[in-house]
């Protein structure tokens, strides 16, 4: 069978609407069973979904979305809103410039971009509706933040990245600081500029802020201070070598519940079944789409896919900057139709040794890859960012993803400057 086949017959599967883990499956052992003298038989193609999952690394993966779920509950999101719009609120676009540094931070607990935006989205939205602020604009704010779920450290997709080409998760994790941070400052460079235009109603504001000043920068800070701690516990284990990623995700777990049942009392041990429960119904989805996702990426290894691809690319763009260019093009395509996990762990081995050929580092292509794929949990048909962020508000995908058009601008505006300045993304590796 051959690839052109294979790959018509994953969107044909796709159109369908059948499950993209069942779609992988299919693809997966269709060369086989067509060709009984190819590798990839049934068995393997099985034995290859349990090896794809049987990974040190990957149970970092259910510990961080553990960890995200009991810190939504516990309603860490709004300690760590707290503090930031105490210090912004007063500013021209002070409060949505806060929920963006909240989505920031939120996403250093939780590596994952929808819980970003449902814990963050759940209480800011309604928060900047009832200080004036338009309903779309407030909807498409966060479900565009919330893409910083997955570059700032930790993050899911820099985990599958680890996976499915060898890097170290500690290199990766540090290379997305900068380009979060960079990404975070152009949104904030753009909410300032729509107030600037549109105007905010800063009677409403000034009240609300000023109830958080009469609590005083002590209460304020302490009641938000075990929340800010978390990113910095679960980092700093990783990066003084106290703990591994999937370590420091398991003390993560740790720590959001002792905060959210001892520290701030906003959860009670009746929740914690409730919790494993929703996490269990998170993850299961990932799990089979990973472990269909290896063997497919296999399959098509031994169809020699990656080299044939790599040849031909190479062949045909003999500038680097043209290459560059390409390849963004084509991850914003897929990150459109094709979720983060499946995405990565199939074309990472088909792009990595091009981008390697032309001399990118590994790391630094991570972060490009990541980035380009975030963009796509915000723009349709897949978008997860604006389903999660309808369901919160009721508003039309369609007109929060037109909302969003110049958020996503500035997204792109960061992706040249991340692709073409290797230093954003290697500056605190050294490189």
């Amino acid at each position: 069978m051959s690839v052109a086949v294979v790959f018509l017959l994953f969107a044909l599967c796709l159109v369908i609407a059948i499950p993209i883990s069942i779609s992988l499956g299919i693809v997966a052992i269709l060369p086989g069973a067509f060709d009984p003298s190819f590798t990839a038989s049934g068995s393997y193609v099985i034995r290859s979904m349990l090896g794809g999952i049987d990974s040190f690394p990957l149970l970092a993966v259910p510990m961080f979305v553990l960890a995200g779920i009991v810190m939504a509950h516990g309603q860490i999101s709004k300690k760590l809103f707290d503090v930031f719009a105490y210090f912004l609120g007063r500013r021209r676009a002070g409060i949505p410039c806060a929920v963006i540094v909240t989505c920031l931070f939120y996403g250093a607990i939780s590596g994952s971009a929808p819980a970003t935006v449902a814990a963050v989205g759940s209480m800011t939205i309604p928060f900047l509706m009832e200080l004036g602020y338009d309903k779309k604009f407030s909807t498409a704010i966060v479900a565009v933040a919330g893409g910083l779920g997955v570059i700032i450290p930790p993050s899911i997709p820099f985990i599958m990245f680890a996976m499915a080409s060898g890097e170290s998760v500690g290199d990766l994790f540090m290379a997305g600081i900068v380009p979060g941070l960079l990404i975070a400052l152009l949104l904030m460079v753009y909410a300032v500029g729509h107030c600037r235009i549109y105007g905010e109603d800063k009677d409403k504001i000034n009240a609300k802020v000023d109830e958080l000043h009469q609590k005083g920068f002590g209460k304020v800070f302490r009641e938000g201070f075990f929340a800010l701690l978390s990113p910095v516990i679960i980092l700093g284990c990783i990066y003084t070598g106290v703990a591994s990623p999937t370590e420091a995700a398991v003390i993560s777990v740790f720590y959001a519940l002792i905060i959210s049942l001892f520290v701030y009392r906003t959860l009670k041990f009746r929740d914690i079944w409730k919790i494993f429960r929703e996490s269990l119904h998170t993850y299961a989805p990932i799990l089979f789409i990973l472990a269909a996702s290896t063997a497919f990426s296999r399959v098509l290894t031994l169809m020699q896919v990656p080299q044939t691809v790599s040849s031909w690319i190479l062949g045909s763009f003999s500038s680097r900057i043209v290459l560059m260019l390409v390849i963004n093009i084509f991850l914003l395509l897929v990150g459109m139709v094709m979720d983060t996990t499946p995405a990565i762990l199939i074309l990472t081995p088909i792009l990595l040794p091009i981008v390697t050929a032309v001399g990118m580092n590994p790391v630094h292509f991570a972060v490009m890859m990541v980035v380009n794929l975030a963009i796509g949990f915000v723009t349709p048909p897949v978008g997860v960012n604006l389903f999660v962020a309808s369901s919160l508000t009721d508003v039309p995908v369609m007109e929060i993803a037109r909302k969003a058009m110049p958020m996503i601008l500035m997204f792109l505006i960061a992706l040249i400057l991340i692709t073409f300045i290797p230093q954003i993304s290697l500056c605190l590796l050294g490189g």
